[in-house]
């Protein structure tokens, strides 16, 4: 089955160059969404992703952000499993960092404690390891929901489900997605043999008052508004 790729730009820099040119050996459909100059108006990932999807029809696509660098043949890895699985909605590779070492992108849905301890000064005093799953498979295994910077997704669930929510602007559309999912019976699941560099910037992990802070803030607050039986999960 063939494969499209959807990148979606907000700021341009040198790394589309690189995430492009790995990206177009491995698929055969290859849209770029340049938000400040496609759109009329900037418009967030989740708006931006699904305008890209709706441009292309292979069967899986992949949403990645500009400063991932997919290895040769990961690609390929993701599809070969997605196809053995036919409830594989959400399929994700391993994520690195620029210097080999591994991102924790394969995550467990939030909690309330666990989303005030990671996103306020408690994080300097508690630990947040509950968002996070402790071990680094070497075989693929199921997840709750991936890091949205690489994700290899099948069409079928999107269309069922509607694609990502356009209601989020930047961060919590993954979270969003693979909650959806797994409501709609749909797997998600995390295949360390495809490996994708990332460019993680953190900013949110590291700085409490920011931008992006805010807008991360606001993701939360809509998952919570559309899912509140996640209050209950403490």
């Amino acid at each position: 089955m063939s494969v499209a790729a959807v990148v979606v730009v907000h700021e341009e820099g040198p790394e589309l160059e690189r995430c492009l040119a790995s990206l177009k050996p491995q698929v055969e459909e290859l849209v770029v969404i340049r938000n400040l100059v496609d759109n009329e108006r900037p418009l967030g990932f989740a708006a931006n992703a699904n305008k890209g999807i709706a441009r292309t029809s292979a069967p899986f696509v992949v949403v990645g952000n500009p400063d991932t660098e997919a290895t040769p043949g990961a690609v390929a890895i993701l599809r070969e499993f997605a196809e053995s699985r036919p409830r594989a909605g959400v399929v994700a590779p391993q994520l690195l960092n620029p210097d080999g070492s591994r991102q924790a992108s394969r995550r467990r849905f939030p909690t309330v404690t666990g989303t005030l301890v990671r996103r306020t000064p408690l994080r300097r005093l508690l630990p947040a390891d509950r968002h996070f799953y402790g071990d680094e498979p070497t075989e693929p295994v199921e997840a709750d929901w991936l890091l949205g910077a690489f994700l290899f997704l099948r069409r079928e669930m999107l269309e069922e489900l509607g694609g990502f929510d356009e209601g989020f602007r930047l961060y919590g559309e993954d979270i969003d997605l693979g909650y959806r999912a797994a409501k709609a019976g749909w797997e998600r699941w995390y295949v360390p043999a495809a490996r994708v560099t990332h460019v993680h910037a953190a900013v949110t992990d590291r700085t409490f008052l920011t931008r992006g802070t805010l807008w991360h803030w606001r993701g939360i607050l809509r998952f919570v508004r559309k899912h509140p039986e996640r209050l209950r999960s403490l």
